[in-house]
């Protein structure tokens, strides 16, 4: 970043600025479903990279190392596939039985609280073919991310390729005088995201794998998908343990009685109580440095922008945001917004030396 371009950038009026940054988000709103592959790449080659690290440790060549552990998580992801092909098969075939099992669910407690004088007409609540369509539709959006795997491994093993490099151009592009130089914001982004997304994906993965099991045991259809389900919305930050739950709960009451519902609610509260508010903020310990509000609204600005994915991905895209925002002297202060309130005392403690 030359002088003059930092003279320039400075001097521009701040609307312009803003008319920018307006700009690029509606590009990439509108190049969502090329951006998404492109994240998604970056981030599992960011989680990827220990790995490969922990191998050249072990004296095996750059490349052959990010190829085995790619080949490795291909693997492990396809023989899933496999196992979500056949269920999601089964439960669209048994879509029409659910939701007339659902409606007469309905029914019966409808004319139960008729009784007393309360109408409860099923229309106005729900239609229940919708819902289990929406859990279909939801089951198949997965499969077709399965699909894209092949374009995410490929991106990601250039990525991998070119990691070392990274810094470098980082320190470049902020103007650094040596640009062999190690700054400290290109090594805490990778640092935070790798810690998160790896936190995350073992948090994650232990509560799908403990619903799923627990599910099994109690004789509950469809268990994998169910667990499967807890894997992946637990990647959304305060509300996904909530959705994982409700499509699981349904099926029970639809299919069992409710005793089998009982259990499996209480399976649902237990994991998520254990690992979700008790082992995971311990083992993510400060956390990201956002606030609890910056979390909710970065789940529905990256919703928007990029949907599903963008919500899965929202918590390290805002940290990224917030420490590339650090490294700028006008907009440190968007920083401190997206920060907690320890960050903005240890702020104000710095000014007062």
């Amino acid at each position: 970043m030359s002088e003059n371009y930092k003279s320039y950038y400075k001097n521009l009026d701040p609307l312009v600025k803003w008319a920018a940054v307006f700009i690029l988000i509606g590009g990439i709103k509108i190049a969502s479903e090329l951006v998404t592959p492109l994240l998604l790449a970056v981030f599992f080659s960011i989680i990827s990279s220990q790995p490969v690290m922990f191998l050249r440790k072990k004296g095996i060549s750059k490349g052959f190392s990010i190829s085995i552990v790619l080949f490795v998580f291909l693997g492990i992801l396809t023989i899933l596939g496999g196992i979500l092909g056949n269920s999601i098969a089964r439960f669209t075939l048994n879509i029409p039985e659910m939701t007339r099992n659902l409606n007469q669910t309905i029914d019966y407690y409808t004319s139960v609280f008729d009784k007393i004088g309360i109408d409860l007409s099923s229309e106005s609540l729900f239609d229940p073919g919708k819902i289990l369509n929406f859990t279909a539709s939801t089951l198949n959006s997965m499969g077709n991310f399965m699909g894209q795997l092949f374009i995410i491994a490929l991106l990601a093993f250039f990525m991998l390729l070119e990691m070392d490099s990274f810094p470098l151009k980082f320190n470049a592009m902020l103007g650094k005088a040596n640009p062999h130089e190690e700054i400290e914001s290109s090594k805490r982004i990778i640092l935070n995201v790798r810690n998160y997304l790896g936190i995350k994906t073992l948090t994650s993965f232990s509560t799908g794998l403990i619903i799923f099991l627990a599910l099994k045991i109690i004789g509950v259809d469809y268990a994998f998908i169910w667990g499967l389900i807890a894997f992946m919305l637990n990647y959304i930050p305060n509300i996904g343990s909530l959705l994982a739950a409700f499509p699981a709960i349904l099926f029970t009451a639809v299919q069992y009685d409710w005793k089998v519902t009982l259990w499996t609610a209480l399976i649902f509260l237990i994991v998520n109580i254990v690992i979700g508010s008790l082992i995971e903020p311990k083992v993510m310990g400060k956390g990201m440095g956002l606030s609890t509000l910056v979390v909710i609204i970065s789940l529905i600005f990256w919703g928007w922008v990029l949907g599903p994915i963008g919500m899965f991905l929202s918590v390290p895209l805002t940290m990224t945001m917030k420490i590339f925002l650090e490294n700028f002297e006008d907009t440190k202060w968007l920083a401190v917004l997206l920060g907690t309130d320890k960050d903005a005392i240890e702020i104000i403690q710095e000014t007062k030396k």
